[in-house]
């Protein structure tokens, strides 16, 4: 457990450097600074209620756990306070990873316009009034009404986290509104070797986060693990196929993104479905969420680096296709409707995926537009304009400064070799 919370806390850094490198230069550090915000603020509530709000005696029908049972944790802390052997305190370490990343996971639609500041606050009060009430249905497998409630399978986090960030996602970046100059204008990831490097350590990272909710090294962890690897695999060609017929090339962004589309999917799947299925899944996934982050343009909502195409759409995929491949020799013991278990698992899961829908999209919208009536939520236009990045943080991503002159400047008459031109943190690939 201890090293499975390690793996899903590298995913958080390894979602910056995904997201970062689709951010423009001038935007990068600002985007970073979202994701790696949330250790700050969901990290410090999780001791402080967050975990006693998910895992904490029902005080509801299922929907929430007594916020001051564990208050800051105090009586965990004993060395005898254990779960079949396990400390609870490796249990309450494991799932703060999970509601860290969840928060950094919308981060990525509000990229380029949204107060840092407002970020902060908007992170704290979705922590506390979304994830951890819907952590408790989810992930309390015996109070929460959608794990005990309903039975509905979702081994890792499907509805949890996908489905539920990719919700808040569409909400806040509706809320917020278009980036200046979207979809007008080009706004291509400065640096693409940083988005597959994130890739990579979000799907080693992954193994943490699926394996991991076996709570134990055994049979169903293994099983987890497996499924977590075919799918992503299938991803990808089903992602890159699409864009081999659609574009006529398949791009290194598309791999990435079908990295992390196979591994969205197979998240609430990976211990109830064959390997067979698990490979479906993922093909499946990749070609609906390739198609998915084009809803964008069709629908008009600037949903920055398609957190809802991918995390949305591949969380519904993922949830609703066990309904379909689940076999009942797995670890959970399910039968979809291809195994002869009829459609009542397939509704049973669509259920839990509409409920976080629709509590997560209210909620979301609810705390958002109250941020905005307070505090605002964009940037000033100059600053939107000139660099999120300089803007709020007063820094930028790259430093230029070896390439300055005394008195020469972009275009000036006065540059020469031995004076260099002036570069800014705003002149890159994307301007």
């Amino acid at each position: 457990m201890l090293t499975s919370t390690a793996l899903v806390l590298l995913m958080t850094p390894g979602l910056a450097l995904f997201y970062g490198g689709q951010a423009r230069s001038k935007s990068v550090l600002n985007m970073m600074m979202m994701v790696f915000s949330t250790f700050a603020t969901v990290g410090v509530l999780w001791v402080i209620f967050g975990y006693s709000m998910s895992f904490g005696d029902d005080v509801g029908g299922g929907l929430l756990g007594n916020p001051g049972q564990y208050f800051m944790l105090s009586s965990l802390l004993s060395e005898t306070v254990q779960t079949d052997g396990l400390p609870d305190i490796a249990f309450v370490a494991f799932q703060a990873m999970f509601a860290i990343l969840t928060v950094g996971l919308i981060a990525g639609a509000a990229a380029d316009r949204m107060k840092f500041n407002s970020w902060m606050v908007f992170s704290i009060l979705w922590a506390t009034l979304v994830y951890f009430p819907i952590a408790h249905w989810v992930f309390d497998l015996d109070a929460g009404w959608i794990a005990n409630g309903i039975g509905a399978v979702d081994f890792a986090g499907g509805t949890a986290v996908h489905i539920n960030a990719g919700t808040a996602a569409l909400v806040l970046c509706i809320v917020l509104g278009r980036r200046r100059g979207w979809p007008r204008e080009a706004m291509r990831p400065h640096n693409l070797t940083m988005v597959m490097l994130g890739a990579g350590l979000l799907w080693f990272g992954w193994f943490g986060f699926n394996a991991g909710s076996a709570a134990v090294a055994n049979y169903s962890a293994a099983y987890a693990f497996l499924n977590t690897v075919v799918a992503t695999c299938t991803a990808i060609c089903g992602w890159l196929i699409i864009e081999q017929i659609r574009d006529g090339k398949a791009t290194s962004l598309g791999a990435a993104s079908g990295i992390v589309a196979g591994l969205v999917a197979i998240t609430p799947a990976c211990a109830a479905v064959t390997p067979l299925g698990a490979m479906a899944i993922g093909f499946i996934a990749g070609i609906a969420c390739a198609y998915g982050v084009g809803l964008k343009y069709r629908l008009g909502f600037d949903d920055s680096f398609d957190v809802v195409g991918v995390h949305l759409v591949g969380g519904l995929v993922g949830t609703l296709l066990i309904g379909f491949f689940a076999w009942d020799g797995s670890p959970s013991e399910v039968s979809g409707v291809f195994y002869g278990g009829g459609w009542g698992q397939l509704g049973i899961q669509a259920i839990a995926a509409l409920a976080v829908i629709a509590y997560s999209g209210v909620v979301t919208a609810i705390i958002a537009f109250v941020v905005k009536a307070i505090m605002g939520l964009r940037v000033e236009d100059d600053s939107e304009a000139a660099g999120i990045d300089e803007g709020e943080h007063a820094e930028s991503g790259y430093d230029f400064s070896s390439l300055r002159s005394g008195g020469g400047g972009l275009g000036s008459s006065h540059s020469t070799l031995s004076a260099p031109t002036q570069v800014t943190a705003t002149a890159g690939k994307e301007g």
